[in-house]
This record gives C-alpha cells, sequence and structure tokens, in this order.
C-alpha cells in the first residue's frame, strides 16, 4: 500500500510541470509586443512619407520662381513670331502667342484682294477678331512685350481685341513689330488708347531678320 501511495506522488509530480508548460503559448498573443510590431512601423513608414513630400513640395515651391516678364506676340506667318523668341531668350521672360480662333490663311492676308478677310478687317477699326488661345493672367508681369506684324500700316484688329481684354495696370508695356518697309507707325498709340491701362512705351519696328545682338541693344537702351 506504502509502495503505491509513492508511486501516485510521483506520477502527480511529472504532471504538474507539463500542464504550466501548454499554458504559456496561451498569453503570447496578449503580450501585444509583436502584434503592435506592424501596426508601428505602419504609422512610421507613413510618418515618414508625409515628411517627405511635404520636403519636396517645398522645395518645388523654392525652386519655381514667377517670371516678370512676358512677351505676348500675334504671327500669322511665323516671322514676328521669331523676333519674339528672340527678346523672350534675352530676357527670359515667357512667350504667350496670340492665335486666331479662325486662322488666318494666304488668301486671308492677299492685301491685292479688296475682299480679302484681313483687307476687310483692317477698313473696319471696329473688327475685334475672337482670340483661340487660351487666357493668360497677367498677374506678377512688370513688364510686358507685345508683337505683331504691320498690316495695312497698323497693327492687326486681333491686337485690339487682346489689349481690350486685360488690365495691364501697373505694367510696363513695349510695343514691337515686323514689316517689309513700313514703320511702326500709330499701332503703339492706338493699342495704348484701347487698353486705357499700363504704362506704354514707344515701340519700334524690326525686319523678321534683326539679329539678337540688336535687339539686346535696344532692350537696353529702354532700362
Amino acid at each position: 500500500m506504502k509502495r503505491i501511495f509513492i508511486i501516485l506522488i510521483a506520477a502527480l509530480m511529472l504532471i504538474g510541470p507539463a500542464a504550466c508548460g501548454e499554458s504559456s503559448p496561451s498569453n503570447a498573443p496578449e503580450s501585444g509586443s509583436d502584434a503592435s510590431a506592424p501596426e508601428s512601423a505602419a504609422t512610421e513608414s507613413s510618418k515618414s512619407a508625409e515628411s517627405a513630400s511635404s520636403e519636396t513640395a517645398g522645395s518645388q515651391e523654392t525652386q519655381t520662381e514667377h517670371k516678370t516678364v512676358l512677351v505676348a506676340v500675334f504671327s500669322a506667318t511665323g516671322t514676328t513670331k521669331g523676333v519674339a523668341e528672340k527678346i523672350a531668350a534675352i530676357e527670359g521672360a515667357d512667350l504667350y502667342e496670340i492665335k486666331a480662333k479662325q486662322a488666318y490663311t494666304s488668301a486671308d492676308l492677299n492685301w491685292n484682294d479688296q475682299n480679302s478677310r484681313a483687307t476687310k478687317e483692317q477698313n473696319d477699326k471696329s473688327v475685334r477678331p475672337e482670340i483661340g488661345s487660351e487666357r493668360i493672367s497677367l498677374e506678377g508681369y512688370e513688364k510686358i512685350y507685345i508683337g505683331y506684324p504691320i498690316w495695312w500700316g497698323e497693327e492687326p484688329r486681333i491686337m485690339d481685341t487682346f489689349v481690350e481684354s486685360y488690365s495691364f495696370e501697373g505694367i510696363t508695356v513695349i510695343p514691337f513689330c515686323t514689316s517689309g518697309s513700313s514703320g511702326i507707325g500709330k499701332s503703339g498709340k492706338n493699342l495704348a488708347d484701347n487698353a486705357k491701362s499700363g504704362n506704354w512705351l514707344d515701340g519700334r519696328r524690326f525686319p523678321g531678320s534683326v539679329s539678337e545682338s540688336e535687339l539686346r541693344n535696344w532692350i537696353d537702351g529702354l532700362k
């Protein structure tokens, strides 16, 4: 009997440690350390991404500076645009092309035809051809060069449309034109009168072949 009692006690001693060993894993998920690690890492990653994005945006804002000079040009054949591009390069300016909603064809520009589109427009000072290019904001510009060809001794009527569509308050405006032989005439004054705003300087006529050095000398003389 005593021997059986000793065997039972020995058996109970072996069962005890085994039972304690099984209860340990059930507490692992409740510890929280491993479960919270992925969430913590995601939060830190999100914060790092937001910080990097903020720093990148700030860097881009610092690098992007609004230019203060604009060259606006209307050029039916490309000649005046070529001069405008040279001026924009010298000034480090923005370039804006004034495009007619209905483009001008060679027939439209035939000055020998009294019924051509351009002839009719130039003979009627009230005509205002519609502009097809998107509007541009003049905010921030301090100086604007306005270029155009000379048609029938004056500015094309679409230029009147352009200057009447914007306010040039506080802006120095400098007209320039191209032609085979005609001078700038009263076109600059006509535009200033129609604009009714801005500090308009005397303009100048150039041939399409004007050199960059000639334009630079003219620009330097304006300052």
